[in-house]
């Protein structure tokens, strides 16, 4: 019954939304799991005969699998997603999720490098390699541009106008964006392509991707997190890092700097200026920590009094 409903939906997320492949079959995974307990407790009701007190049961049912409170919000922002299709395409008449409560969320600020530790991870490369000037060419372009891993795995030789102080990048959904990049980047991404990639025979359907592995393919995510791994524990850092947390770096240094909030999302490519705003927080919590290092009204452990 539930199969008619989910072709729709599908196709809405691809045409109306323009999500790429991997967000669609999450969002369908979602109304799966709803489907699947639906079953399991014997309701076969349409989207339409659902309610509330049934969609608790539903996620009191996803809570009881042992699933994080993340991915029961994640499900419950997909379970939403569905019924505003429902409600666009008339197959209800009201939304049962608007009274709905998310599982409450600790909203984890993430660990954020200096500019110290980030030419620390940066100078732990062993450029005897020839993966070693690639690696620099790829952390110096992750951090100079903010850019998220998948991003910099995907860009193109066709979208680097390094003469201008420009690449032009595929972010989510597809959108491209134009986004500056810094010097020792450029400098970089030239030695990479002039003395390394060069020898490099890419394979077929390659031949535009910048940053190849030896066999002439595009990078994987996992590997430039192995990569990245192996740097951070050369240069001797504990925080817990991954490839984004370079471009939460970068975010970061910018606002502490009296960057433009609308320039930084701009630049990350946020669809929505509250994604950046978590920036803000970030800085907060750095000023707060500065006060308490420096200023002599805050460094008494007694709160100050008047």
């Amino acid at each position: 019954m539930w199969e008619s409903y989910k072709k729709g939906f599908k196709a809405w997320l691809q045409l109306e939304r323009s999500l790429s492949p991997n967000s669609v079959e999450a969002y369908l995974r979602d109304i799966d799991k709803l489907t699947q307990f639906l079953q399991e407790v014997h309701l076969l009701k349409s989207p339409a005969e659902i309610e509330l007190s049934q969609l608790r049961q539903f996620l009191k049912w996803i809570h009881e699998l042992g699933m994080t409170p993340t991915s029961q919000a994640r499900i419950l922002s997909g379970i939403r997603s569905f019924y505003k299709y429902c409600s666009i395409e008339q197959i209800t008449g009201k939304d049962p999720t608007a009274l709905l409560e998310a599982p409450k969320l600790k909203r984890a600020l993430p660990d954020v490098l200096s500019i110290d530790e980030i030419e620390s991870i940066i100078a732990a490369i062993d450029l005897s390699k020839a993966e070693g000037g690639r690696n620099k060419a790829i952390l110096e372009t992750l951090y100079s541009c903010g850019l998220r891993v998948s991003e910099v795995v995907n860009l193109r030789i066709s979208g680097l106008y390094l003469d201008t102080g420009f690449i032009r990048v595929t972010g989510k959904g597809d959108k491209e964006r134009l986004v500056p990049i810094g010097n020792a980047a450029i400098k970089y991404i030239n030695i990479y392509q002039k003395e390394i990639r060069v020898h490099i025979p890419a394979r077929p359907d390659h031949e535009d991707i910048l940053f190849l592995n030896r066999r002439g393919a595009r990078l994987t995510r996992v590997m430039i997190f192995l990569i990245l791994k192996d740097l951070v524990k050369k240069a001797g850092i504990t925080k817990h890092i991954s490839p984004h947390t370079f471009r939460h770096s970068f975010a970061t240094h910018l606002v502490e700097g009296g960057a433009d909030l609308r320039a930084v999302q701009e630049m990350l490519g946020h669809e929505s200026i509250t994604t950046t705003e978590i920036y803000t927080h970030l800085d907060r919590e750095y000023l707060r920590e500065t006060l308490h290092r420096f200023h002599p009204a805050f460094r008494n452990k007694e709160p100050y009094k008047h």
